[in-house]
């Protein structure tokens, strides 16, 4: 990551670009990564691809002058939209020239649209008599999936679709929510946001746990689909959920503590694996205790972490 800006006595704040778009040949663009096997066969380069051939490019990439060989950039980010001007035979695009060689922000800090703000935005462009076909052609999405993302929020309660505008709910969730009534779409939603967990499998069980008179009109009654549980059921499946919540809470509190123990303790122990003495003793002396030994130093993580690159 960059260095950070100097404060100047002036007062003012060190701009991180420069304030105008710079027009640069694509051939002079060179990128500062490669691009992982299968990105051009992605979701998301397709998406880009089909916004670009639709409506233009969105987005400009960010660039930094190359200050030893005039009429070079350096690509910071935009590495997708650059593959895709290039497949699409664009010779010149807008940048952004920055003024410090920064590319930790665009790579770590990448904000996901949430769904309800993806259909407020479809919503407003459908205002504005965008076709649903150009919506589709420029999101690289079918017309029904364009379609269903418009009425996202039908028979949603506003005060619910509020709470989670800033959540990754999946259209699935908000299948479920739209079986219960209002009242209980907001205590649903006010759940999943406690625990912040907003999966299809918790809305399930929020909707097994919801009593009859909670639940849609429509879906009341015969033929209203799968049969509700009972009342002993939904007592218990009460009682599990608040005990896992608590179970949840008291592992999140010692987590990283126990990680960092774990961690230190498994490298005490290849150490000792690694003296041919101390392994020799365990094999006469305490075989069990040598092939756990063995176990826990071939351990390669104690925890997967997935990050999620920008375009």
């Amino acid at each position: 990551m960059a260095d950070e800006p100097k404060d100047r006595e002036d007062g003012h704040i060190h701009l991180a670009f420069d304030r105008d778009f710079l027009t640069i040949p694509v051939a002079g663009i060179v990128p500062l990564k490669t691009l992982p096997d299968g990105a051009r066969a992605s979701r998301s380069y397709a998406q880009v691809l089909s916004s670009i051939r639709a409506i233009g490019l969105i987005e400009a990439p960010v660039v930094m002058a190359d200050t030893k060989n005039p009429g070079t950039w350096f690509l910071l980010d935009g590495h997708l939209r650059l593959e895709a001007l290039k497949e699409l035979g664009v010779v010149e695009v807008e940048c952004l020239l920055a003024t410090d060689d920064d590319t930790y922000t665009y790579n770590k800090r990448v904000n996901r649209i949430p769904p309800i703000q993806e259909h407020r935005m479809i919503a407003r462009a459908m205002d504005r008599s965008v076709s649903s076909a150009d919506i589709a052609a420029a999101l690289n999405l079918q017309v029904e999936s364009v379609l269903r993302r418009f009425r996202l929020l039908e028979g949603i309660s506003p005060e619910a679709a509020e709470m989670l505008k800033d959540t990754p709910c999946s259209m699935k969730v908000f299948d479920i929510l739209r079986q219960m009534t209002s009242v209980r779409q907001i205590e649903a939603a006010d759940l999943m946001i406690g625990q912040n967990n907003f999966t299809v499998m918790f809305a399930r069980a929020l909707r097994a746990a919801t009593s009859e008179n909670q639940l849609a009109t429509a879906r009341k009654g015969k033929g209203g689909g799968k049969p509700t549980p009972s009342g002993q059921q939904i007592a218990r499946m009460e009682r599990e959920l608040a005990a896992l919540q608590t179970q949840v809470k008291s592992v999140e509190e010692t987590y990283g503590i126990d990680n960092l123990h774990l961690t230190v303790a498994r490298g005490y122990i290849a150490k000792l694996l690694a003296n041919n003495r101390v392994v020799r003793w365990l094999a006469t002396h305490q075989q069990d205790y040598l092939s756990e030994f063995q176990k826990i130093a071939e351990i390669d993580t104690l925890g997967p972490i997935a990050e999620t690159p920008s375009a």
